[in-house]
């Protein structure tokens, strides 16, 4: 299959996916969008479902969904038995988190970029148990970054259970030491998730030299996949014990056997990853990477140059960019970004989320195969006019 040269890429293929040209679609990150060629797989396979579903279920299923395995694991460099499909990142984490069999006293290593449903499901397994979260700093802007790994390390203790970190962070888009990180907790002895919603068709991963005790990853974001595809891959000498949030009839079975049947569903979004690791390589593979990531800096730039203000995460080598908006004297608070966001999104017709840091308000642009420079002088425009009316 030849590769679209990168500087086809934009609003040349544009059309690949089935966007509403009303809106700037600048978001990839959140939810990300599938094209129109995965979800028609998704079709194919819906269809095959629903010809004869009993066959489907009991004969076709099961061999579909470990040769998807398969494949999502070469792609990471893993092994497709070690490797389960899960809805999202969180129900990953989740799976992990209330597997662990906590007591009091015990404790959980966060950061301060954590996502807030990760820590939620850490706080909520926590409290269960009468343990408790430690949580090294991490602020954004960080001025003090390259401490980051040393001031985790040392939250590293005899009663630490679990350790989390983000391979990308979400609401600061800082791509995080993940390696050094699991050195140090491999030195303490302190089992290591990785959540890396952010990971998969978005930065390089080898989960056999990661040498993480977890990892999760959604595939719907930057691998272009149909929502409801994400997946928990667990070291070999982890899988004992581990079980999937919804307990059923696989219980005792071992890894692949409780993960693979939680009960009927629909798996028709992970059976099309096949076609979406395809599309992913048409369109560039690994330079489709690099070319998402340099346009998110240049989007960044070129934005925080047009309002006057600052680039929070420059030098992380991700393909998303935190620019403070220029307003002054406004509520710092998470209520106040969401409101707007609201705003851009039904007044001004675009998805770019707003976070609120500590000294402003961000947003958080993405870029992807459709996106290209000019989105971001229009993005420029939006948020201009978005500030004129506070």
């Amino acid at each position: 299959m030849s590769q679209v040269p990168c500087q086809s890429l934009g609003r040349a293929v544009r059309a690949e996916w089935p966007l509403d040209e009303d809106y700037l679609t600048v978001n990839h990150g959140a939810f990300g969008a599938t094209p129109k060629a995965v979800l028609a797989e998704q079709r194919v396979w819906r269809d095959r479902m629903e010809a004869q579903p009993s066959v489907f279920m009991r004969s076709i299923l099961p061999q579909a969904l470990r040769a998807s395995a398969e494949a999502l694991a070469a792609f990471l460099g893993a092994e497709g038995d070690d490797l389960v499909f899960v809805d999202n990142a969180t129900t990953g984490c989740n799976a992990v988190l209330r597997s662990l069999s906590l007591k009091p006293g015990d404790e959980i290593v966060l950061h301060g970029q954590a996502y807030g449903a990760v820590a939620n499901a850490a706080r909520y397994v926590a409290e269960l148990a009468g343990a408790r979260i430690v949580t090294a700093a991490l602020a954004f802007p960080d001025e003090d970054f390259a401490g980051f790994p040393q001031r985790f390390a040392a939250c590293l203790g005899s009663r630490t259970r679990i350790a989390i970190i983000d391979h990308i962070t979400s609401p600061s888009a800082m791509l995080l030491p993940v390696a050094e990180i699991a050195a140090s907790c491999r030195e303490a002895g302190v089992p290591l998730l990785v959540d890396g919603a952010h990971g998969p068709g978005h930065t390089e991963i080898d989960l056999r030299s990661l040498d993480a005790d977890y990892y999760v990853g959604n595939c719907h974001k930057w691998l272009a996949a149909p929502k409801g595809t994400a997946f928990l891959w667990a070291r070999r000498d982890r899988q004992a014990g581990l079980h999937p949030t919804t307990v059923s009839h696989g219980f005792g079975g071992g890894y692949l056997t409780e993960f693979d049947w939680t009960g009927t569903r629909d798996a028709t979004a992970q059976l099309a990853i096949q076609s979406a690791l395809a599309f992913h390589e048409r369109l560039g593979g690994e330079g489709l990477r690099r070319r998402n990531i340099a346009l998110a800096q240049e989007g960044g730039a070129l934005l925080a140059s047009q309002l006057g203000t600052i680039l929070g995460n420059a030098g992380h080598q991700v393909a998303m960019a935190m620019v403070r908006l220029p307003l002054e004297n406004v509520p710092l608070t998470k209520a106040y970004a969401t409101q707007l966001r609201g705003r851009l999104l039904d007044e001004f017709k675009t998805d770019a989320p707003l976070h609120a840091h500590p000294g402003g308000i961000w947003l958080r642009l993405s870029a992807h195969a459709y996106n290209e420079t000019e989105d971001y002088v229009k993005l420029a425009d939006l948020c201009r006019r978005l500030v004129a009316t506070i």
